[in-house]
């Protein structure tokens, strides 16, 4: 009996000295990562706060990569696709308020504000004419919306993976409103605790030689940094809403459109749903995961640049 009180004294004694000396490490880590971890791109003020774009390269198109939700670093995660669709195009990464090197806003995370920061982000770094809308996964929702908000501006749309406007009910069995309070999580130090244990959840596999070692430890570290910021976790929230705003935009059937898709994905009947009124429409099955373009960065670039040059 008396081995187990003292084992329960210890156990209380040590239980918050050892969650007060996480706590302590997770806040000195963020701090030096945040100091050592600068910004490659250009900080542009929208609504005063600043917003990340990163852009590379010249050529006739110029390619907007619109992060899915949740990618903590786009910057890193779309740096070998950029760097590809960048020897012959201008290529244009925006890191939306909440992710990568861009702060956090008050604005609310509906559709129709994202779209008009991205809007704003471009006018400020001077892109004039017609661009290229490439979203990632959720973001084909901001895609959809922008080219029906801004039509004179897109000239076409390339889906990585993509959600659409008819993906309602199946994206809605994939996602659960999160708890305001996971808002506490990076001060917590639960991201990293995450991403420290499971880091292929988050990054680039290490076999995965187009990313670098240090782009690995960036990564993790933005990751850290944003995975749970409020930002990320209220547009989280408004997804059904957003989609929902969306579900009644068709797209112009003149309108250029190319989408890529994982092997086996139970969305292709969508793709083929969605696009059937288009005049000039082209769909690519590709193996790997949904990051499609970490691992097939080059074939997406060759077939995207291959497809921009006949319209």
């Amino acid at each position: 009996m008396k081995q187990v009180k003292q084992f329960g004294k210890n156990l209380l004694f040590w239980v918050p000295v050892i969650v007060v000396c996480w706590l302590l490490i997770n806040y000195v880590e963020d701090n030096y990562e945040k100091g050592i971890y600068k910004a490659p791109g250009e900080m542009v003020e929208i609504y005063g706060k600043k917003m990340h774009v990163y852009s590379k390269g010249k050529g006739k198109n110029t390619i907007v990569l619109l992060p899915r939700l949740g990618t903590a670093a786009p910057v890193l995660d779309f740096r070998p696709l950029a760097e590809e669709l960048s020897k012959k195009n201008r290529v244009v990464v925006i890191e939306p308020f909440g992710y990568g090197y861009s702060e956090k806003t008050d604005r609310a995370r509906t559709v129709e504000n994202i779209t008009q920061e991205i809007h704003l982000a471009l006018e400020d770094i001077g892109v004039k004419g017609k661009i290229v809308l490439m979203p990632h996964s959720e973001a084909g929702i901001y895609a959809i919306y922008y080219t029906n908000r801004y039509p004179e501006q897109v000239k076409a749309i390339v889906g990585i993976d993509c959600t659409l406007p008819n993906m309602k009910v199946y994206i809605g069995n994939h996602y659960k409103k999160t708890s305001k309070i996971m808002k506490y999580a990076e001060v917590l130090g639960i991201s990293r605790l995450e991403v420290t244990i499971n880091p292929s959840k988050y990054l680039p596999d290490e076999s995965n030689h187009a990313y670098t070692k240090k782009d690995r430890k960036i990564m993790k570290a933005i990751t850290i940094w944003n995975y749970y910021n409020e930002n990320v976790l209220e547009e989280r929230n408004y997804l059904d809403a957003n989609i929902e705003t969306t579900s009644d935009i068709q797209l112009n059937e003149k309108l250029p459109v190319l989408f890529f898709y994982g092997k086996g994905s139970k969305v292709s009947e969508d793709y083929d749903e969605y696009t059937r009124h288009l005049e000039y429409s082209e769909v690519v099955i590709l193996e790997g995961n949904h990051y499609l373009h970490w691992n097939n960065y080059k074939e997406i670039a060759r077939k995207t640049t291959d497809f921009l040059s006949k319209q």
